[in-house]
């Protein structure tokens, strides 16, 4: 089952369900293989397709939030390219901990999500303008 967000639309859920699957590989090698236990408590619609800690699904959850609110809407370019720096600084460690491990188990396991992920981070950054509407803003209207 792919972990799909409710919340999220387009290329900004695409961007969710690669997120999802790096941090469920790091939470499988890292919480999971030592004993840590399932987050059991009340899930969002993704949990369930994912084996996550209480931290991961945590730390999952912010990136969906961050990814609703990111200004620059379906155009948005990879976080590590992105002018705005809309992480705050634990969950951003935590965030480039998961990518530097998993990012290159990605291609063994996900190859398509993880080529169009560093396709992605090798486009130049759209500038902001009033065009580009936050997902947030477009569930609204």
């Amino acid at each position: 089952m792919k972990p799909n967000s409710t919340v999220l639309l387009g290329s900004l859920n695409t961007e969710f369900v690669t997120v999802a699957y790096m941090v469920e590989r790091y939470c499988k090698d890292h919480h999971l293989a030592k004993g840590a236990d399932k987050n059991t408590q009340a899930e969002p619609q993704w949990q369930s397709a994912l084996n996550l800690c209480a931290e991961c699904s945590e730390l999952l959850a912010y990136a969906e939030t961050r990814l609703d609110r990111c200004p620059y809407g379906e155009q948005k370019p990879a976080c590590n390219t992105c002018p705005i720096h809309c992480y705050k600084p634990e969950p951003k460690d935590q965030m480039r901990q998961v990518m530097r491990y998993s990012g290159p188990r990605m291609l063994l396991q996900h190859p398509l999500l993880a080529f169009r992920h560093l396709w992605l981070e090798k486009q130049a950054v759209p500038e902001l303008n009033k065009q580009m509407i936050p997902n947030r803003k477009k569930r609204k209207m």
